[in-house]
């Protein structure tokens, strides 16, 4: 993206973000299977934490298939790819989960701290490193 010109720039920061609708949505249909499926099985903290790692598989797919798509191709693009995308997700988990699940702020930030059990941060770890990750499989396996 460093020396591309303002189209291509635009396109490329559009399929970032249609790229982490596409994640958005597969980590709400996530969630809703682990509160079906896990929940009931181990209880609500550990289906989370669980689902950290589940979660985390979910998004290095969708990274591996999507990444060369979306045209960032230096380590500091698909570095930028990585932060937009956990900004992106960090605000909209925050607000949903606040604004239309009605949850409190002490549950929203439960989940992000390592020393309660929370293990959201090594998912925004791997959300943000995925497309670097990703690249350098598709360049082994090349």
């Amino acid at each position: 993206m460093d020396d591309v010109g303002p189209e291509p720039r635009r396109r490329i920061i559009t399929r970032v973000f249609a790229i982490w609708l596409v994640l958005i949505v597969a980590e709400i249909v996530h969630g809703i299977l682990r509160v079906i499926v896990l929940v009931p099985v181990v209880g609500e903290f550990r289906s989370n934490q669980i689902g950290v790692f589940t979660g985390s598989a979910i998004i290095l797919l969708i990274a591996y298939f999507t990444i060369r798509w979306i045209g960032a191709r230096r380590p500091n693009e698909l570095l930028l790819v990585g932060l937009l995308w956990l900004v992106l997700t960090v605000v909209f988990e925050v607000l949903f989960g606040r604004f239309v699940v009605g949850l409190p702020w002490q549950r929203i930030w439960a989940d992000y701290n390592l020393t309660q059990g929370g293990l959201m941060p090594l998912g925004l770890l791997v959300l943000l490193f995925s497309p670097m990750l990703v690249s350098k499989l598709q360049k082994l396996s090349q």
